[in-house]
């Protein structure tokens, strides 16, 4: 389909599911997001698949919330759809892998740090952007708060300065920061290894590693989703947004 917007690819084991939404740098728009919960959903359910790996196309793996949806018609249902997009990862039976090889920010930082395993470039950037807009890591705090030192988590989240792949490591968020030119090369010797696993084993190994987790954004993650709503739908958010949305065009 000329309009998909993530496609799903299947070969040695792995489902490939590649973000590309090129026009708003694979922002998380009710689309992109709707698309890659179903391709979760199918390689969840394919018995030839024992590795879902996310990864985009173009320069930038995601930008965050599709502002443009966000100041039209409000994020009430945007940010639940984030939420359970995040659960989706956390509680599949089978490991997810992220591959980041550039920018990614906010909203995108959540599918990052639900994800099992992530190997981004050394240079690719990461920036939680939401307090310069009058909003707050809401509803990715619910993993990326289980993944970054609390320090971490205080800088970034607190700052939105911009944090490199190498930084991104130190920090707890991803597995592994690796050369550019190697990216693609580890991304497959990680995808390789965790094929080897049984099904069985891999099931069962990811439900203990993600019971607290999965329990932390099962108690928090309507809280949070009403928090992002309401703080979407500020005044000064509102303003924020617009005027970003202005200096993009």
């Amino acid at each position: 389909m000329s309009d998909e917007l993530v496609h799903y690819d299947l070969g040695d084991g792995v489902a490939t599911l590649t973000l590309d939404s090129e026009h708003n740098r694979n922002a998380l728009s009710r689309q992109l997001v709707s698309e890659l919960f179903a391709a979760l959903e199918r390689a969840e359910a394919d018995r030839g698949v024992k590795v879902a790996l996310i990864a985009s196309a173009g320069r930038v793996f995601c930008s965050g919330a599709d502002l443009s949806e966000a100041t039209s018609g409000g994020m009430d249902e945007g940010a639940r759809r984030i939420v359970e997009l995040q659960r989706l990862i956390v509680s599949m039976d089978k490991p997810v892998v992220t591959r980041v090889g550039g920018p990614v920010r906010a909203g995108g930082i959540g599918i990052v740090a639900a994800s099992d395993v992530v190997v981004a470039s050394e240079d690719a950037t990461f920036a939680l952007t939401e307090v310069k807009l009058g909003l707050a890591a809401a509803i990715i705090s619910l993993t990326v708060h289980a993944r970054m030192t609390p320090r971490a988590a205080s800088l970034t989240t607190l700052g939105g300065e911009v944090f490199t792949g190498t930084e991104a490591a130190a920090y707890g968020l991803v597995t592994a920061a690796v050369p550019a030119d190697r990216l693609d090369e580890e991304v497959a010797k990680v995808c390789a290894s965790l094929a080897t696993g049984s099904g069985q084993g891999l099931r069962e190994s990811k439900r203990i590693l993600n019971r607290e987790l999965l329990a932390r954004i099962d108690a928090h993650g309507e809280e949070m989703a009403q928090l992002s709503a309401r703080l979407f739908a500020s005044d000064e958010a509102r303003e924020a947004m617009t005027a970003f949305l202005s200096r993009k065009k």
